[in-house]
């Protein structure tokens, strides 16, 4: 057992875990009795004020969520400049682990933990969280098979608007984006990819991308497409293989949301247990039944020309107002014989046209003869193979038709006909009119704007704007630095646009944090670090714990040059009176207040 208390409170008992980021460990919470992972940095991030700061910040935002699937975060705090983390204890093993055991996962229960994952994101991202490390080792298998995604806060801790810390990039390199791989500014639509490798491990048991190095790998990332999955694992339905390909895909803007993935998945998961149940999917019958739905070629306008009747001129045919035509007063004929043929063939095309009209309508509306009548599905906001399969397991055909559209993200449905929840009969065709994307667009120079001007020409351009970050730098404050695409790019109308601004120079002092509830050790590890020194401590009766801070001078959020000092308050504890008045033998002793003591 590891003999150490933080805060008073965490009574560390077992290693359990660690990384290039922290240690993990079983504790003991002697406040509420309960057992507890404390998650402690390591020292390198200790002296670096700036990460600490926003270390505090990003996991007192994880603190706020509460959800079913993401390990909840119950404390945050320093103790002897040990920076950690409070979470909730969960026994169990990793995703990592239990794939590794059982080689890999059938699609089923690799579709019901994807579905969990998509949810959890998807509970972060409304709080606009991002995770920025999902990977099988941060995601774990609880007893009754359901999943807890841990780390949130601490990845979105390490990263910066450019994912680096010491000028390396910050992540897994089997897992994270192209856009982590790359350094520029991840989103929501990065914990998407990495949830698409995640299942892509789970239902093949192996990495999409492999490589001797880092780089390496991620350079595959950015330029590779990985081994289709059925090509791995045949017996995967072809709906998780679409899934998985979309969430992958190296523009974010084409990756579907969290909330679209969640409900993917579980329209996916639906089709995979109603066939392993055996339920009875209507299919069409192939027979030699001349009636039978048939693929017909279309009467094309070359086809028609090739097949038009000879023409006559006037000058061909005179005709007599008796009836009679000659040509120079003599009769024709084989001319005459030539127009009665032309006549036929006339009545010819036109029962043909009548027939393909027939014919096209029993393509587009069916078979008149069945008398099975099914409702349309809606698979609006689907993706393209999602929508097939939903639309061939009520026994209809499918027509794929193009459009562009902004607002869609490329390869999902925009519209369909017949609407959804129209009864039709069965081997009616639905046309599904599936998303191009925005219009294509050249992405203009945004260096040097100010950010006003930079999201007004954005907006008429019909693009939208992004995450916006700052940096310390001698360009005035809100001057355009750096954006994603880059200048000269292609971009499509209605894609997200991010961009960092200066928010001017870097200060030349020091801001001072709150110090209050923290030790007087602690507080001097800070100064050193922070290159200020510990200035006068006074103390104070309070109701806070003895040798705790209660005041400091100057205040939080000052700044000051360094080399500096701080004066700070601490508790002496409550004040208490052991004080008694003289008394006669024998009788009781009697307290008295601080009052009494002091009268004449």
């Amino acid at each position: 057992m590891i003999e150490r208390v933080l805060a008073r409170r965490y009574e560390i008992q077992e290693h359990i875990g660690g990384g290039g980021m922290a240690d993990v460990y079983r504790a003991h919470d002697k406040l509420l009795d309960r057992a507890v992972a404390v998650k402690i940095l390591h020292a390198q991030f200790a002296n670096d004020a700036e990460f600490i700061e926003k270390f505090h910040r990003e996991a007192k935002g994880a603190a706020k969520l509460t959800h079913q699937n993401i390990v909840n975060i119950y404390d945050v705090g320093e103790d002897e400049g040990s920076h950690f983390i409070v979470m909730e204890y969960v026994a169990g093993k990793t995703l990592k682990e239990y794939i590794q055991e059982k080689g890999y996962l059938e699609p089923e229960e690799a579709a019901r933990i994807a579905k969990e994952l998509a949810c959890a994101l998807e509970a972060a991202h409304k709080n606009d969280l991002v995770h920025c490390d999902i990977k099988p080792h941060n995601i774990l298998i609880m007893d009754d098979g359901h999943i807890k995604v841990t780390d949130f806060g601490i990845a979105r801790a390490v990263s910066s608007s450019t994912m680096t810390y010491g000028g390396n990039v910050m992540g897994s390199v089997h897992y994270f984006s192209p856009e982590q791989a790359k350094g520029t500014a991840i989103t929501t639509k990065s914990d998407v990819y990495s949830l698409g490798v995640v299942l892509y491990e789970m239902l093949t048991g192996t990495l999409p991308y492999n490589g001797e190095t880092s780089v390496s790998i991620a350079l595959k990332h950015l330029q590779e497409e990985p081994v289709p999955i059925r090509q791995i694992k045949p017996s995967v339905p072809a709906v998780l293989e679409a899934i998985v390909q979309k969430a992958m895909n190296k523009d974010p803007m084409l990756r579907p949301t969290s909330t679209d993935m969640y409900m993917d998945l579980e329209q996916a998961l639906s089709m995979i247990q109603g066939k392993s149940t055996g339920a009875i999917v209507n299919a069409p019958q192939t027979s030699n039944d001349p009636f039978a739905t048939q693929v017909i070629p279309r009467v094309t306008p070359d086809m028609i020309q090739q097949n038009q009747p000879q023409q006559y001129s006037s000058q061909d045919y005179d005709y007599d107002y008796d009836g009679d035509y000659d040509d120079s007063g003599e009769e024709d004929e084989g001319s005459f014989k030539k127009m009665i043929k032309s006549k036929k063939f006339v009545f010819g095309l036109v029962l043909i046209l009548i027939l393909g009209f027939f014919a096209g309508s029993f393509l587009s509306f069916g078979n008149f003869w069945s008398s099975v009548e099914v409702e349309v599905p809606d698979v609006v906001g689907r993706q393209v193979e999602i929508a097939r399969e939903m639309l061939e397991e009520k026994n209809l055909r499918v027509k794929i038709a193009e459009t562009y559209d902004a607002n869609v993200p490329a390869g999902q449905v925009v519209s369909q006909y017949p609407e959804a929840g129209i009864m039709v009969k069965e081997q009616r065709q639905v046309t599904i009119y599936i998303s191009k994307g925005g219009e294509e667009l050249t992405m203009p120079d945004l260096k040097g704007m100010s950010r006003s001007n930079a999201e007004a020409k954005l907006n008429k351009m019909g693009l939208k704007i992004g995450a916006v970050y700052e940096e310390e730098a001698d360009e005035p404050a809100g001057t355009v630095l750096k954006q994603d695409p880059a200048n000269g790019s292609k971009v499509t109308k209605g894609q997200t646009v991010d961009f960092t601004v200066s928010k001017g120079p870097k200060k030349t002092g020091v801001t001072i944090p709150d110090y209050t509830g923290m030790s007087v050790d602690s507080v001097k590890s800070n100064l050193a670090a922070n290159n200020l020194k510990l200035g006068t401590v006074t103390e104070k009766t309070s109701s806070q714990s003895r040798g705790t801070v209660i005041g400091q001078s100057p205040a939080a959020g000052s700044e000051v040059k360094e080399g500096g000092a701080v004066n700070i308050i601490v508790s002496s504890g409550q004040a208490t009176s052991t004080t008694t008045k003289p008394t006669d033998p024998g009788k009781k002793t009697q307290k008295t207040s601080p009052e009494e003591v002091v009268k004449p």
